[in-house]
């Protein structure tokens, strides 16, 4: 019975990702592998709706919510110590003593990273990544890429990811199982805080796949020029007929990494970021494709503040 069910898990998902690399004929203009994309999209997204998402809806009801907070903060805790190596490599001094001050105060009075005091004693969360760091320094992009189980990138984010992996502390944990095992634990923590907002974009975005791109691309510019789109670089023109139209208008800058920059593994990596990662509420979206522990979801992504019209204002006497 088992077996069987293995079997027809197995044929979903090459017929799903079979099926995405069939969908389109040619690719949208910025979009030169949409194609491969689309593939990669539905097998991380399938991947995540059969096994990640029912391992994280089992975790969230196992474990009381205080204690995924603290599986939370330790995961963050731990990663703002290559944020701040990354800060410092881009010469942000002031962010780069911050994120170790935050480490310092967390470890020390945080029980070990329980607990995020470095917060509540107003000391700002950052997030970079070898990735931004290449991009600050000129690197181009490169074409959008989605990556097997590790979700949205970019060709200089993938690279990036190689120096992501030997930089991060948890690699050097020995054994090597327990090094997977915090590994695996925070992929599933990360997946379970996700699992509203990622829901409300599964139901909201008229082509998931178009809203996570742009989603992600806008956050990775927002994290290496620090604007949310006025003076910057423009994202590339997407022409998608109307289909995910509301994308772009709602983008945002869900998903371990992470998170989008998705998203999320599998899903939460493409919610990497993630992952790995809604249109309908602004309110969501942040929480969804990254929100205010960006470390902790891989992808994370920014919701721009709105735009002022220019407009006269009325006042009433």
């Amino acid at each position: 019975m088992q077996t069987t069910r293995a079997k027809n898990v197995t044929l979903a998902i090459a017929a799903a990702v079979l099926a995405g690399c069939a969908s389109v004929q040619t690719p949208t203009p910025g979009d030169p592998l949409e194609s491969f994309n689309r593939g990669v999209f539905t097998f991380n997204d399938t991947l995540d709706k059969y096994a990640l998402k029912p391992v994280a809806q089992g975790y969230q009801w196992a474990v009381p919510q205080p204690v995924r907070n603290s599986v939370t903060n330790f995961f963050s805790n731990i990663g703002d110590v290559y944020i701040a190596a990354n800060e410092l490599l881009q010469l942000k001094i002031a962010d780069g003593v911050g994120d170790i001050m935050r480490v310092t105060i967390n470890t020390l009075f945080g029980v070990g990273g329980l607990f995020d005091v470095a917060s509540a004693a107003k000391l700002p969360k950052h997030a970079a990544d070898f990735g931004v760091t290449l991009g600050h320094y000129g690197v181009p992009s490169g074409p959008y890429l989605v990556l097997p189980l590790l979700g949205p990138s970019t060709v200089r984010d993938a690279g990036g990811l190689i120096v992501d992996y030997y930089g991060n502390p948890l690699t050097y944990v020995e054994p090597s199982s327990v090094s997977w095992a915090l590994y695996g634990v925070n992929l599933v923590n990360t997946r379970a805080n996700l699992l509203t907002t990622v829901d409300v974009l599964s139901g909201a975005a008229l082509d998931k796949y178009s809203f996570v791109r742009n989603a992600y691309l806008q956050r990775r510019r927002y994290l290496i020029t620090g604007s949310d789109g006025d003076g910057a670089q423009p994202l590339p023109k997407y022409d998608d007929d109307g289909v995910g139209a509301a994308a772009p208008a709602a983008a945002v800058a869900p998903a371990s990494g992470s998170a989008a920059e998705p998203t999320a593994p599998a899903s939460a990596p493409s919610a990497q970021a993630p992952a790995a990662a809604s249109g309908a509420s602004d309110a969501a979206v942040p929480a969804a494709l990254g929100g205010p522990n960006s470390d902790t979801v891989p992808g994370q992504q920014y919701v721009p503040p709105p735009q002022r019209t220019g407009l006269p204002l009325i006042r009433l006497k």
